[in-house]
């Protein structure tokens, strides 16, 4: 049994309640699919929990442009990267600010593990956005209806199970094609051994899909549940607006989730 957390974006509030979460449903073990950081105020906690928490992680591309430069960001993104990065510089603890930049610059794109689920033998990929462009290409629901080219290639890069994150919009996307949010199924998509996947576990820290409520998820037997669970989001809001080179949008998009 393990969880899979994504899309952090400095939201500690949110971290530390999917966390508790997880404690409480005794998994022991957590992967993160990147973008701990990015958007919201809370850059070094938010680095450290993942660090103390999580077995293994990919570089998600806010991790990425705080590491080197922010591509095709809009001006509120690249303001919130230019101000983390800055924040993990001005770090007095020599051992906390080398341990964040290790962290950061040791993840690696793209991540696989080989296992046994209920069973099945499974094949699963750890991404941050897409298994074609691991850092940045977006997959969004409606691709599967407008460009099935698209669709077709990433699957043709998907040898079972893919695990992404990046749009913040949870739902597991299949071969036919199509897309199912995880109302729709339950909140529970069984793997199956013939049956490829591209499942998006949804956003920690900023979720987009008009439901404010953090989401993660966690594998238990072959079963991928989808979690979501409400924090304060208020308070997170509240951290933003206080910090003059977040954008105030950031904070609001939290209340409605978009």
């Amino acid at each position: 049994m393990f969880a899979i957390i994504s899309d952090i974006h400095s939201n500690l509030e949110a971290l530390t309640t999917v966390l508790a979460d997880i404690r409480k449903r005794g998994i022991e073990t957590i992967y993160c699919l990147g973008d701990v950081v990015g958007y919201a105020a809370n850059p070094k906690e938010c680095l450290d929990l993942v660090i103390e928490n999580t077995q293994a992680s990919v570089l998600g591309n806010h991790d990425y442009a705080v590491l080197y430069e922010p591509t095709n960001f809009n001006l509120g993104a690249e303001q919130a990267t230019y101000w983390t990065r800055e924040v993990l510089e001005k770090e007095e603890h020599e051992e906390k600010r080398n341990r964040r930049w290790k962290y950061l610059g040791d993840q690696q794109m793209r991540w696989t593990l080989e296992t046994k689920l209920n069973g099945v033998n499974a094949h699963l990929d750890f991404v941050h956005a897409s298994p074609r462009r691991p850092i940045n290409e977006y997959l969004f629901p409606d691709d599967v209806y407008t460009t099935l080219g698209k669709i077709n290639a990433l699957f043709d890069r998907t040898k079972h199970i893919c695990f992404v994150g990046h749009t913040h919009l949870p739902g597991v996307f299949l071969e036919d094609p199509d897309f199912y949010t995880p109302d729709e199924l339950g909140w529970v998509y069984p793997i199956i051994a013939d049956e490829k996947a591209i499942i998006n576990v949804g956003s920690v820290g900023q979720p987009r899909d008009r439901d404010n409520r953090a989401s993660y998820a966690f594998i238990k037997d072959n079963e991928v549940h989808f979690i979501r669970l409400k924090y304060d989001h208020e308070a997170t809001a509240e951290k933003i607006y206080k910090v003059s080179q977040l954008d105030d949008f950031e904070g609001d998009r939290l209340f409605e989730g978009r």
